[in-house]
């Protein structure tokens, strides 16, 4: 199929017009196409990291939901991490980035982060920069998406606005296709459950840290790799005694106030049929193990949150409530929307971009 200008599930404007779609979680976002189009190659390309072993999609799939499906991911070679990927719907509208929140809402320093990160891409981006003016294709992509030559500003822009594409599309609980055992859970979740306290609003986070006492994935300090991994992180981050630890302080790391400790931003539970296992260090493998432990009041921790208690729910009621949280994902991203195919890309659509500037 060759590729067309619509880029998300409605139309995309040229220079920076608003998106529409038929379902969005929230409002529209500003995204240039011929910008994001360079965005999508640029994230399925493995020349942005420094051994050319590693893409973006390595471990942001489209079919997951841009996550990988690991409990914790893969990282540079030498290494591994110590976190759960994340999922990319809908992050251009988040208020902070990563499990531990230490990113702002500018996509352009998130995209920075993951490039340069010697455990994650370790991409020197002046090495980049080179590499992408080697490449015909990107030196006429660079142009129609209006800039002179390519250049790292350039592709983490690009990047950030293929990012802004990725949007939820037709979930149940948007195009009111819920089921009746979805309605009952639905009921639970904003109820009996409490579980609305914290996953709010359209992205069903408040993206806000808290601490539900999630156990330590034992993987990270068994593992050398991803010991090693998370020495480097906390080090950089000025944790003390970084090299006993054998916790995840999470967003301690942005404050170094103890009362932070291990806790983590509320994942937004869109597409989460998509990106099992849960939790920020992938303890969890289904939405059963996630609703028995918030069931029972969540983990061990003398700095969990107060409002977590024992629920008391019975079978029917988890099975309405996994029902319901199934009601929060849509359509796959495993389409030509979001998927870089470079054999049925159609570049005579370049000279169509550059024209509709000029």
């Amino acid at each position: 199929m060759k590729h067309t200008l619509s880029l998300v599930c409605g139309a995309i404007l040229l220079a920076g017009a608003a998106v529409a779609q038929d379902v969005t979680p929230d409002a529209p976002l500003e995204v240039n196409a011929a910008r994001a189009e360079l965005g999508k190659r640029l994230f399925y390309d493995t020349r942005l990291s420094g051994d050319t072993s590693l893409a973006c999609a390595s471990c942001h799939q489209p079919d997951k939901a841009f996550t990988d499906g690991m409990a914790l991911s893969d990282a540079y070679s030498g290494a591994a991490h110590f976190r759960n990927t994340p999922t990319l719907a809908n992050v251009g509208f988040r208020d902070a980035w990563l499990h531990d929140g230490r990113l702002g809402t500018n996509l352009n320093d998130v995209a920075r982060e993951m490039i340069t990160e010697t455990y994650l891409m370790n991409m020197d981006m002046r090495i980049m920069q080179e590499r992408l003016k080697q490449d015909p294709v990107y030196v006429e992509m660079f142009a129609a998406a209006g800039m002179s030559e390519p250049g790292n500003g350039g592709a983490r822009n690009a990047l950030m606005d293929f990012m802004k594409t990725i949007q939820s599309r037709n979930a149940p609980i948007d195009t009111g296709a819920m089921s009746a055992a979805a309605q009952r859970g639905q009921g639970i979740f904003e109820g009996k459950g409490g579980c609305a306290s914290c996953h709010s609003g359209n992205r069903y986070t408040d993206d806000k840290p808290h601490n539900t006492g999630v156990p330590t994935n034992p993987e990270i300090w068994a593992d050398p790799e991803r010991h090693s991994a998370f020495v480097t992180y906390a080090k950089f981050m000025g944790v003390p005694n970084y090299m006993n630890l054998r916790e995840d302080i999470g967003a301690y790391i942005r404050t170094h106030n103890d009362d932070r400790r291990r806790t983590f931003l509320t994942p937004s539970l869109r597409e989460l049929a998509y990106t099992a296992p849960y939790m920020h260090n992938g303890i969890f493998a289904t939405l059963e193990e996630v609703v028995d432990f918030y069931d029972a009041g969540g983990g061990n921790d003398p700095l969990k949150d107060a409002r977590l208690s024992p629920l008391g729910l019975v079978p029917s009621e988890k099975a309405d409530l996994i029902a319901f949280l199934n009601s929060l994902s849509g359509d796959s991203f495993d389409t030509d929307e979001y998927v870089w195919r470079e054999d049925d890309f159609d570049y005579a659509v370049i000279e169509d971009w550059r024209n509709a500037r000029n």
